[in-house]
Formats: structure tokens, sequence, C-alpha cells
């Protein structure tokens, strides 16, 4: 178990980590959630022994890492992906790692096997791509098969079939009894894989509950109710019977009702006595996402604007006109060329102006004539 009891963490005046208290209790998946810049990574870092607390403590088993004994087959974990010397084969990195920690050198190829790095566990890992890398990295963290594993930001840089992979992976370990903290900012990845749920926000603790209480408590349920769009006047009816019977009504865009404060079978019975017809009745629960919005919305630190082109494009400067306007060309679909018209100027592609006819041949050349003065170029009409 992870336990963190006023953790504080200051640089200069800044407080990165104020006054932290929370528990990462083992058997179950907890999701550190936070905005960036919240010190979701600066907490790890503290738990992991790689920065001193400013106050408070951080223990793993009731012991702070840098006195717990053979740390690597106890704790293991993934902050950094490219922690990795990229001259060393993925193999011989974990080799390296194991050898440290008194691991045998059979465990190296199992996590490679599990991972599923085995057929280019021989190749340097400076041409690893960023999900190779992350999978060396679980791999690392695996190593030592311990009882408390911290991951952040696991599934950066994976494709589809790895988050799966690394989503089964961490509810398995989990299951058997072990500690398993992901910080992460895929909310839909959250949902679905983490049990319990602590969510900081510039350093302090905002929340610490299951997901489940998280959704409840930070979001409100509510029906969608539709009547037939043929009879607009059937809408204004349910509307009247829902709102007489204290629920809050909401018209929606498409022409359907919100309805808040009721539940479905009283809005059925509702309709039912009105004698209006329905088209669609169905409760909507609020994700995961806009309850983590909603709760975090007020410790954002960096916020984007819109962007405003006409204050950013560089005005022609004068003597330039503005640049030739090309053809649209069709984004999908394959079309057939025009036939090139008589007289057409090819390189339009058939289309614009004429070229003009090609002068008569001159029966004679006319003799020389003898060379001209030097234009006086201050002139405009010799400057063109």
């Amino acid at each position: 178990m992870i336990e963190a009891v006023g953790l504080t963490k200051r640089y200069g005046a800044k407080a990165a980590v104020y006054n932290l208290s929370f528990q990462v209790r083992p058997g179950a998946v907890t999701g550190f959630l936070g905005p960036n810049g919240a010190g979701k990574s600066t907490t790890m870092r503290m738990i992991l022994g790689l920065d001193t607390p400013t106050a408070g403590t951080v223990t793993i088993g009731g012991r702070p890492y840098r006195q717990t004994p053979n740390a690597p087959r106890q704790v293991g974990a993934l902050l950094d992906a490219k922690a990795v010397h990229g001259g060393r084969s993925a193999r011989n990195h974990l080799l390296s790692l194991a050898q440290l920690s008194g691991i045998p050198a059979r465990r190296v190829d199992e996590v490679l096997g599990v991972v599923g790095l085995q057929d280019v566990a021989r190749k340097r890992s400076k041409g690893f791509s960023l999900g190779m890398g992350q999978r060396l990295g679980i791999a690392a963290a695996l190593l030592g098969d311990p009882q408390v594993l911290l991951f952040d930001e696991p599934v950066n840089g994976l494709d589809p079939e790895g988050i799966l992979w690394v989503r089964n992976l961490m509810k398995q370990l989990a299951a058997e009894g072990r500690t398993v903290f992901v910080s992460s900012h895929l909310m839909s990845e959250m949902a679905l894989t983490a049990d319990h749920l602590i969510v900081i926000g510039r350093g302090q603790l905002l929340s610490d509950m299951s997901v489940k209480e998280f959704i409840s408590a930070n979001s409100a349920d509510f029906a969608r109710v539709r009547t037939p769009d043929t009879e607009p006047a059937l809408r204004e009816k349910l509307s009247s019977a829902l709102s007489g019977a204290g629920g809050q009504v909401v018209p929606e865009p498409d022409g359907a009702l919100r309805v808040m404060g009721l539940p479905l079978p009283q809005i059925s019975e509702l309709a039912h006595g009105a004698d209006v017809r329905l088209w669609e009745l169905s409760p909507h629960q609020a994700s995961l996402e806009e309850a983590y919005m909603r709760m975090t919305q007020g410790a954002v630190d960096y916020r984007s604007t819109a962007d405003q082109k006409a204050g950013l494009m560089q005005q022609p400067q004068p003597g330039f006109g503005p640049p030739p306007q090309i053809p649209e060309v069709p984004q999908q679909g394959w079309y057939a060329p025009p036939a090139p018209q008589p007289g057409a100027n090819p390189y339009l592609g058939g289309q614009g102006p004429a070229a003009p006819p090609a002068a008569p041949p001159a029966a004679a050349a006319p003799p020389a004539a003898p060379p001209a003065a030097p234009a006086d170029l201050t002139k405009p009409e010799d400057a063109r």
C-alpha cells in the first residue's frame, strides 16, 4: 500500500504539491488524475524517492522507498519511457537492471514475451518507436515481479491493440492483489480500467473516491424524451405535465426534451396520463470525462484561446499585389480533365483566355538598325 500524509513539495515560492494525503490500496487499479501542472509527476517522484518532500511523508508498505530492502523487487515503476541508453538492445537494457537487483536472466526473456518485444529483443532501443519504448518501460517495471506498481501515462504512443493490452494487464495485476497506481489523461481509458480515483488540482487533493461515486457526485443524470416531430403540440403538453410534477425540462436543439429530477417510470406514467405518445425515452449518465471537466474546471492553469487569424496574417508589402488565385481541385473522387479547347492555353488545363495568334512570318528581314542609346531607367515607362 502507498500512503501519503501531508505531502508538500515547494520549488522556491511555488508549491507544486501542498498538504496532499491519500492511500493507494492493493487489489484495485487506482487512477491518478489532474490537469497539466497539477503535481502528478512530482508526487510520483516523491513516492519513489527521486524528490525529497519539503514537508509530510510518503511510504510504501510502511517504509520510505529509500529504506525499502531490495526496492526494485518490491516496487516497479514507469515514469519516463525514454530513460533508456539508446545504444543498448532491449534485452541488454533489461539484463543490466536484472543484474543490479539480483534477478535471474531468465526473467528478462519472460518479461520481453509479456510485453511482446521478443522479436526485437536484440535491436538497439534508439530505433524503437514511442509505443515500443512504452512496452520496454513496462517490461522494466515488471522485471522484479513487484507487489507495488506505478505507471505514468503507460498508454502514450500505443496503438489500439496496445491500449487494450495495457488495460487488461492493469486489471490482471490488481486481481493478483498488487497495488497499481496509474496516471493518465485519457478519461475513456480510466473509465474502463480504474476502480478508484485520486484527483488533484494545483497540488491539492480534489477527490478520493470510486469511479462510480466520482461520476455521480460531479454530474447530473437526466432522461431524454422525444415526442412525434409531426405534432409539436404534444411536446408542449408533455413539457407542462413534467414541469408540474417537479421535473426540470430543457429543450434540446434536435427537438427532444432533457428531463432532470424525475425517474423514467414516472416520466412514462405522466406521458401516458397526458395521452402523449413517445418516440424515445432513454436514460443518460454523464461520462467520466464530463464529470472530470466539471470537477477540475477551476484548477486548470493552461487554457487555449481562439486563433485570431486576422491579427496574425502578414500585410502585403507596397508594390505587391494579391497572390494569384488557384483553381479549386475536388478532394474526393477521380475526375477526367476536360478536353482542351481550340486555342486554349495548355498550361491552364483548357481554361483561361486563348493564346494570341502567332504573327505571320516576315517576307524579308529588315536591315539591322544602329545601336540605340542606353535607356533612361529613371523614367517609369522605360523601367517597365
